[in-house]
């Protein structure tokens, strides 16, 4: 049975958390709802954790040690009951190791935890993978969460806003997900994104390699959403126009290169812990409102 946990701080915020994908299903901050309502007929998640791929896979199958596994779009943990590990009234730690299913998709044993922590008018969300494995453990994480498009019921057009100037081109992702060599161009000049629903009926916009650490959502009125990123070094941006989110999707990996055919530890992006390490990455998202709005 999936059960639903509910954080709280002193200041009034709250947050919502499903064990089941460890999926954030509900956050407002400083008396503002920021995850979309979701409605099944166009997108039934709410923010599902990636691990251990982000991105399709070739055929819906990783390759590794001579092997094919029917590991398909970002990962298994979405899928997976998670169990709590550490609660307080504003923080949740929920774990999830290997078993018998995860094994026939990737044969590897791993801890694969997700933290949250309120703090006032911000969300830290964080991602540990612990390589329990004798082996060295190929693996890609991932953040998905929708947050409401327009924000704080803004009406006026949103923007993206990166810490650094970033390239305006992203890859054109293929009709079965795989990241093709041809680039398109954004609307991207310098630092700044304007957004628009059509620039998603394609696909995803997923900047790779990014330089900077830090961005934010900015609803064109005087609120905005600050993401602070840590180990993650590419970000995609994803809507089912007409729907009412934005995904700001943190990644350490990506999708399958559509010239890529090899092992999961040949893959480009793939990172490689080796046994008994750990590793974390994380993001921080603050809502941030101008003294003279609302």
């Amino acid at each position: 049975m999936t059960e639903v946990i509910e954080l709280t701080h002193l200041c009034g915020d709250c947050a919502k958390i499903l064990t089941l994908g460890a999926e954030l299903a509900a956050w407002r901050a400083r008396g503002v709802d920021m995850i979309w309502a979701k409605d099944p007929k166009i997108w039934d998640q709410t923010a599902p954790v990636l691990f251990p791929v982000v991105g399709w896979t070739r055929d819906g199958r990783v390759r590794v040690g001579g092997g094919a596994y029917p590991l398909a779009l970002h990962g298994f943990a979405w899928k997976k009951r998670f169990d709590v590990a550490e609660r307080r009234d504003d923080y949740l730690r929920l774990a999830l190791v290997d078993d018998a299913e995860t094994r026939a998709l990737y044969p590897f044993a791993f801890r694969f935890e997700v933290e949250f922590r309120l703090h006032a008018g911000a969300l830290e969300n964080s991602l540990i993978v612990a390589n329990i494995d004798s082996r060295p453990l190929p693996y890609a994480c991932g953040l998905h969460p929708a947050f409401r498009w327009p924000l704080a019921g803004s009406s006026s057009p949103h923007a993206i806003i990166f810490e650094k100037e970033e390239r305006p081109e992203v890859p054109i992702i293929g009709p079965s997900g795989l990241f093709s060599k041809p680039i398109r161009k954004t609307p991207l000049i310098g630092r700044r994104l304007p957004l628009e629903p059509e620039m998603f009926t394609r696909d995803a916009l997923c900047f790779l390699n990014i330089a900077s650490h830090s961005l934010v959502f900015d609803n064109g009125e005087g609120a905005r959403l600050a993401v602070t990123l840590e180990d993650f070094p590419h970000v995609g941006f994803w809507t089912l126009p007409p729907a009412h989110y934005l995904c700001i999707e943190p990644w350490t990996g990506h999708g399958d290169p559509e010239d890529f055919y090899g092992d999961l530890y040949q893959k480009p992006s793939m990172r490689i812990l080796a046994p008994g390490e750990r590793a974390r990455h994380g993001a921080i998202f603050a809502f941030e409102r101008e003294a003279s709005v609302g």
